[in-house]
């Protein structure tokens, strides 16, 4: 089984920037993809950005441009550097991992707040 941490929410104002990461232990070898979703008050959880173990990153259409996913293999972490927020990108951002053979591993989930 794969665990997940996640760090680097916080309070910043529009216009700012964070950094989230998501440090992954245990059985690495089965995560396919990482991926993190985010949820804010009222709606539903919805995919931000997905990265493969190889292959093409994804972005919601709402973040292009300035969300950017990676990963650091030698680390086992996936990041999400967040530039240019908005208050609209408030919500508690969880990190994902979809496992072979196995059901996808959900991190506990970091807030992330952006005050106008």
């Amino acid at each position: 089984q794969v665990t997940l941490v996640e760090s680097g929410g916080g309070l910043v104002q529009a216009g700012g920037s964070l950094r989230l990461s998501c440090a992954a232990s245990g059985s690495i070898f089965r995560v396919s993809a990482m991926a993190w979703y985010r949820q804010a008050p009222g709606k539903e959880r919805e995919l931000v950005a997905s990265i493969p173990t190889a292959g093409t990153s994804n972005y919601a259409d709402a973040v292009k441009g300035r969300f950017t996913i990676s990963r650091d293999n030698a680390k086992n972490t996936v990041y999400l550097q967040m530039n240019s927020l908005k208050p609209e990108d408030t919500a508690v951002y969880y990190c994902y991992a979809r496992q072979v053979f196995k059901p996808p591993q959900w991190g506990q989930g970091t807030q992330v707040t952006v005050s106008s």
